[in-house]
């Protein structure tokens, strides 16, 4: 894909604001400890709740949203759908109670609800595990999504689009992090948030006007599973086919034994900020930022009706367009960037890598800053 001089002063214009913003907020973080990783307590619900579903909005998540509606239809959102139980525990049991805690960050609990060595050393373990082990993983996948974003985008190797994350894309999130701790972090996230919903709203108009709009989408995805015969079943179904028995696998098909799974056991038995029960992570750094425990469970009210309900939408619409115009992919989730590549006019492709820079670095600066805190 060639960039033009637009191309690239969208792109530095998008580092500038985040730098700028970092800055701004450099001497109200630097108060207190408080202040540097909790706010000082005192951010609104909806600038807390944003702050999550910004920083759950990854690079990969478009493309990983991408390959599962590709490969089983919109039902196939399933393996992050059915976190919700869990996202409505942590609003209406558990939000009050972790504000009300009073603590800077969720590992202190184990000191808080136990006692002596042996919580001491709980607490050690917890923020080994999950600021350093866990940290560094959810780091490395949505910098190898980044990777491949960067090759798409820019067409280089995937050693030099790897050596630009590593060596600029990082080092400047860390500087702007550093410099205005989490108020900066609340602040970039909401623009970084904003840029980025525009963009993949813009991809999914695009995507389904160049297959001649709604209706001539569903059209098409009807005539091709016409085409495909009783193997094929509805690519827009909410809901897996019942009809097909427990473990059946046909195309755009979820089957429903992997369905039950997701309902009966992921959402109690997956650790991810957000999705186990009780909330945790850079979720519950976000309730210990919030003004009043009402803020507290607000912000997560906010985060679990944007995340489940609000932003897959556009990646979705997206998918099913990326379905009719590049079938047979063999790397389903490579869909979304052959849509955004070829289908967004030219004036467009320097905000829609902003946009992609955003998804990565509201993800890298709240893992750099609770990683910090933890």
């Amino acid at each position: 894909m060639r960039l033009t001089l637009p191309d690239w002063l969208a792109v530095a214009g998008y580092l500038l604001i985040t730098l700028l913003l970092g800055l701004y907020f450099r001497r109200r973080s630097g108060r207190s400890t408080e202040d540097y990783f909790v706010s000082g307590r005192q951010a609104a619900w909806w600038l807390a709740g944003t702050s999550m579903v910004a920083t759950t909005f990854a690079a990969d998540t478009p493309l990983a949203v991408t390959g599962l509606v590709y490969a089983q239809g919109i039902a196939g959102n399933w393996l992050w759908w059915s976190f919700l139980p869990s996202g409505m525990m942590t609003v209406f049991l558990f939000a009050r109670l972790w504000r009300r805690s009073g603590l800077l960050t969720d590992v202190q609990f184990a000191e808080m609800r136990y006692a002596g060595r042996p919580a001491a050393f709980l607490r050690g373990f917890r923020a080994l595990y999950l600021g350093l082990l866990m940290n560094c993983l959810i780091l490395g996948w949505v910098t190898k999504a980044m990777t491949s974003i960067v090759s798409t985008t820019l067409g280089t190797r995937d050693s030099t689009s790897l050596a630009i994350c590593i060596f600029f894309l990082m080092p400047f999130t860390g500087f702007y992090v550093s410099l205005g701790g989490l108020w900066g972090v609340l602040w970039t996230d909401l623009f970084q948030f904003v840029l980025k919903m525009g963009i993949v709203i813009a991809v999914a108009y695009y995507a389904v006007s160049s297959v001649g709009g709604m209706h001539a989408l569903l059209a098409k995805l009807g005539a091709m599973r016409a085409a495909t015969g009783p193997a094929a079943s509805d690519i827009t179904a909410l809901l897996p086919d019942f009809s097909r028995g427990l473990t059946t696998e046909a195309l755009w098909t979820l089957p429903v034994l992997t369905f039950l799974t997701h309902l009966g056991v992921q959402w109690w038995a997956f650790w991810y900020p957000g999705a186990e029960p009780g909330g945790g992570g850079y979720i519950a750094q976000r309730i210990f930022s919030a003004r009043d425990e009402r803020h507290g469970l607000l912000s997560v009210l906010w985060f679990n009706v944007a995340h489940y309900a609000l932003r897959p939408w556009p990646w979705i619409l997206t998918a099913l367009a990326a379905v009719v115009l590049f079938p047979g992919l063999e790397r389903p989730e490579t869909g979304y960037m052959l849509v955004a590549t070829t289908r967004m006019p030219q004036a467009l492709r320097g905000l829609m890598i902003a946009g992609f820079l955003a998804a990565f670095m509201s993800t890298v600066a709240t893992q750099l800053n609770w990683a910090a805190r933890t």
